[in-house]
């Protein structure tokens, strides 16, 4: 078999079997989540559900993923040389995934404070950064670092700024059934797919098995949902995939690396944005909740909890292969398909501020 046939093999078989593997665990985590206790009982007018739901579906997806990419890389990372990362890579992500789906898993069982949960996420970030998961800060924006002391205290910032964002970006959209585990994989597969044609093939293999786990939890959480992630899930998501897309060798100045994971993450990225400059206009504290987030409006709009859904689906998905086309310099295209995308969530806000 050929090297690049092995590949694709190995990237088909881990899709696959993830898939598979979140489907068999995301029952067991429901009856795990009843008999401890950890429902999301409805108790205000942001809550979309009547009933109480099991919220540990975080805990099937975190062990798939942890399960497929240990036996990926015994299977195949110790048998072939074609990967372009070491296989500590992965362990790192492993390590610092853990410790951010411990702290969902505590926020959700105690409902922790934000800002004890924003100290916690720092501290799980900070951990990825000393295992060698880091920003790199070889240029930015024309200021030449190099391996200075500047140069790793920049990038520890960039790190932790862009693992925490990314974490809570993932986070706030879950307000819906099925929305954000449909953008998470929306989101890995068009990172995953730049990584592959790029031979970045370490970063591919476990974007797959993230969208992979996603979609095996995806057929009990979509409308109407049976289960959902919690926090644990959410934060594990949003963590995993900013993680993931930072361990490859960037080209280029650190701004233009990043570009490709915001292009992809545009739907969740905006929505974020959007609600901090609207808790600002109000003068409410950023952290307060809300039933301002984009998906909300659209429901409020009439559409429903699915049709919202799949039509965020479809403009994160306009968003990822405006991603892919940005990762193979076609930058009029890319900015072509990401101005549409964003014209048209605009358009839905304006429309919606009319009513």
């Amino acid at each position: 078999m050929s090297e690049i046939a092995t590949i694709r093999l190995a990237l088909a078989l881990s899709i696959v079997s993830s898939f598979a593997l979140a489907m068999l665990l995301t029952p067991v985590s429901m009856r795990l989540a009843k008999t401890i206790g950890i429902m999301d009982v409805p108790r205000d007018e942001r809550r979309m559900h009547k009933d109480a739901m099991p919220m540990m579906g975080g805990f099937a997806i975190f062990v798939t993923f942890t399960v497929v990419a240990f036996a990926g890389d015994e299977i195949f990372f110790s048998k072939y040389n074609w990967l372009s990362l070491l296989p500590d890579k992965i362990m790192a992500v492993l390590i610092s995934g853990a410790a951010i789906f411990v702290l969902g898993v505590i926020d959700d069982i105690f409902d922790i404070k934000a800002w004890v949960k924003l100290i916690g996420q720092i501290a799980c970030a900070s951990l990825a950064f000393f295992l060698g998961i880091r920003m790199p800060a070889i240029s930015f924006f024309g200021w030449q670092f190099g391996d200075s002391f500047a140069g790793l205290l920049t990038s520890f910032i960039l790190t932790v700024l862009w693992l925490v964002a990314i974490t809570n970006t993932i986070n706030l959209i879950d307000g819906l059934d099925g929305l954000a585990g449909g953008v998470a994989a929306i989101a890995s597969l068009g990172i995953g797919y730049s990584a592959y044609i790029h031979g970045l093939y370490t970063v591919a293999f476990l974007m797959v098995i993230l969208a992979g786990s996603s979609l095996g939890f995806l057929r009990y959480n979509f409308f109407p949902a049976k289960t959902f992630m919690g926090d644990s899930g959410a934060m594990f998501l949003g963590f995993t995939i900013a993680s993931i897309s930072i361990v490859g060798p960037a080209k280029g100045a650190t701004v233009l690396a990043m570009l490709g994971p915001v292009l992809v993450l545009g739907v969740p990225i905006f929505d974020v944005l959007f609600a901090i400059f609207r808790r600002f206009i109000s003068k409410q504290p950023i952290f307060t909740a809300d039933t301002g987030h984009i998906h909300h409006q659209l429901t409020k709009l009439g559409m429903g909890q699915r049709r919202t859904v799949l039509m965020i689906y479809g403009i994160s998905a306009v968003m990822a292969v405006a991603a892919v086309d940005f990762s193979r310099n076609l930058f009029l295209e890319a900015g072509s398909l990401f101005l549409a995308a964003l014209l048209f969530i605009i358009v839905l806000i304006w429309g919606w501020n009319k009513e």
